[in-house]
């Protein structure tokens, strides 16, 4: 009773009125809070799928005939399987190892005789497994294809055999084993150093203007483009001890391949780094205080982390959902990353991947350099 005595609900009330307004006028805040969960949602309810479809294929047919086109058209119709023509190996081969299609389906010369005559051919499928969740349904899905596909062509004793009227040869490239282990610690180089370099970052700069220090730049000679390098070249030395140490866990902890040149992912590295301090700088340019900071940075990594490809198939998410996840810069340095260890990338193999890096450093830096010059105003 005393404690209700004492609670006065005017001034209660003023208080909360006090804080609304103050909320209300912090405006980024206000902003974060309501975009983050509008951002999740759409996220998790429209762009995440574990069970991608219509995934591109490569075909090349040796073997044109009837039967062949009624197999296509049942691998077709099982709707994980978006099918390319192929007329050459080798060029399928390239557009597999390139990423540009996830399967290669190969039927040989001699299918349809074969076929005919009862001797069980074998069709095969060549499978991009660095990630095994992309492929895991969409080959699961071939097993009883290959008694179906066929039954309203085949008559007499072909069609009443004891076994399928013809095998699937699966080869998984790049991760024979499925082994997930190949595919999340490369990843991981890439999750690690967006949130570390950007949180950091952006936080550190955010410091110096609440702390004042920032003012110490202004009476010195320097240049905004010569503060924001003078800024980024200690990350960058901290995101190498980071990459240094995932690099060991990965060969000697988990025994991931390394088929590329590690020098080659070292320089890829140091693009991925710069793109994310960039960013960092330009939060740090447009937040007031180190929790808008952070909270600028948490808006940024979480469609990272989810839009890259890092935690669920990239190919599985709708079109629009691609489309920004293209803008991010960990989604191709997932690509770099995984393509180098597990594939072998070269210098031309990686440029695909390397030059939209290399754009996104330079429109970020832009835009951060734009802010930082107002702030040193």
């Amino acid at each position: 009773m005393n404690a209700l005595r004492v609670l006065s609900w005017r001034r209660l009330l003023a208080v909360v009125r006090k804080e609304f307004v103050q909320v209300m006028r912090d405006r980024l805040t206000f902003a974060m809070m309501v975009g983050i969960p509008v951002v999740q949602l759409a996220i998790f309810g429209f762009a995440i799928n574990a069970d991608p479809k219509r995934l591109p294929t490569a075909v090349v047919v040796e073997s044109p005939g009837v039967y062949t086109r009624s197999l296509i058209s049942a691998v077709e119709a099982t709707g994980y399987f978006r099918l390319v023509e192929s007329p050459d190996p080798r060029d399928a081969a390239a557009l597999l190892e390139g990423g540009e299609v996830q399967f290669v389906m190969v039927v040989p010369a001699d299918f349809e005789r074969r076929l005919v005559r009862g001797e069980r051919p074998a069709v095969l499928l060549e499978a991009d497994a660095t990630d095994p969740a992309a492929t895991s349904n969409a080959l699961a899905s071939l097993e009883p294809l290959a008694r179906s596909a066929l039954r309203f062509d085949l008559d007499g004793p072909l069609a009443g055999g004891s076994g399928p009227p013809f095998e699937w040869r699966v080869h998984r490239r790049y991760n024979p084993e499925g082994i997930t282990q190949y595919n999340i610690v490369p990843g991981l180089m890439g999750v690690i150093l967006t949130m570390t370099m950007i949180i950091m970052t952006a936080l550190g700069m955010t410091r110096e203007l609440e702390r004042g220090t920032m003012e110490n730049l202004l009476s010195m000679p320097v240049r905004p483009l010569e503060v924001m390098i003078g800024k980024i070249l200690p990350y960058v030395l901290v995101g190498y001890v980071q990459v240094i140490v995932i690099l060991l866990a990965a060969r000697f902890v988990f025994e991931v391949p390394m088929e590329g040149s590690l020098a080659w992912l070292g320089l890829c590295v140091l693009v991925f780094i710069v793109a994310n301090l960039t960013v960092g700088i330009t939060f740090s340019s447009l937040a007031r205080n180190q929790t808008q900071a952070m909270q600028m940075s948490f808006f940024f990594f979480l469609p990272s982390i989810l839009l890259s490809g890092f935690m669920f198939p990239f190919r599985g998410m709708p079109a629009w959902a691609q489309v920004v996840g293209e803008v991010l810069p960990l989604t191709h340095f997932l690509r770099l990353v995984r393509g180098i260890l597990l594939k072998g990338y070269g210098v031309a193999d990686s440029w695909p991947h390397l030059w939209p890096l290399m754009l996104f450093i330079v429109v970020v830096m832009g835009i951060g350099l734009k802010r930082f010059r107002r702030t040193l105003d």
